[in-house]
């Protein structure tokens, strides 16, 4: 697995305002969507093209176009929904799949309540949208979602990642044999003993829509 971890002040200075506990829910979605643009300009790199004639006011030249079939964007329910619209600003033309997991308090292991996925992904190239890489549970199970239905080539684009999640996705993905590539705006410090990302900037779902207890 590649680890890209994004390098501009834009960047820094967006995930600045998220950690914030003075950000209201309306600034940080979008301050989210803003980020996850800058982001997916690095996450899609790879992304594969074909080469077509196109006609201009003066001539005809070469130029590229997104391969088929498209890519498939995947945000994780329910807090990668709000990375979503950031990501098809980039890429409208891409597909949408949803998978929805979420995590057990006290095993910390993530479980899956619902997935929306082509069942044939060969050939497929798949960006998966996790706001926070904390234990890895989440997202390296739906790498292995993605893996199984023949998707060979997959990205990953996280806001804030912790050291144990990447060690972990590594573990996970390293053996499966499919390109993944990572993609996070900063790597934190650390988890703490609930299996939150330290210093974070809290639960990502509840900052993007409430419900926090």
């Amino acid at each position: 697995m590649e680890l890209i971890v994004a390098d501009h002040p834009l960047v820094a200075h967006k995930v600045r305002l998220l950690r914030d506990v003075d950000t209201d829910s309306p600034t940080f979605r979008a301050l989210v969507e803003e980020l996850v643009t800058l982001l997916a300009y690095e996450a899609t790199r790879e992304v594969r093209v074909d080469t077509v004639e196109v006609t201009t006011p003066v001539t005809t030249t070469r130029g590229i176009q997104l391969s088929h079939p498209v890519p498939l964007v995947v945000p994780i329910l329910r807090a990668g929904l709000g990375m979503l619209e950031g990501m098809m600003k980039l890429m409208p033309t891409a597909e949408v799949g949803f998978v929805g997991m979420v995590r057990d308090e006290e095993t910390l292991e993530p479980f899956t309540y619902a997935e929306r996925l082509p069942k044939d992904l060969s050939g497929r190239q798949c960006y998966v949208l996790d706001p926070m890489l904390a234990t890895g549970g989440s997202l390296g199970g739906t790498v292995q979602f993605l893996v199984d239905r023949g998707a060979d080539h997959i990205t990953c684009i996280c806001l804030l990642a912790a050291p144990e999640g990447i060690d972990n996705m590594r573990r996970l993905v390293d053996p499966v044999g499919v390109p993944c590539t990572l993609v996070v705006a900063a790597v934190d410090e650390r988890l703490n003993e609930h299996g939150y990302i330290v210093p974070g900037l809290g639960d990502a779902g509840d900052r993007l829509y409430g419900l926090a207890d």
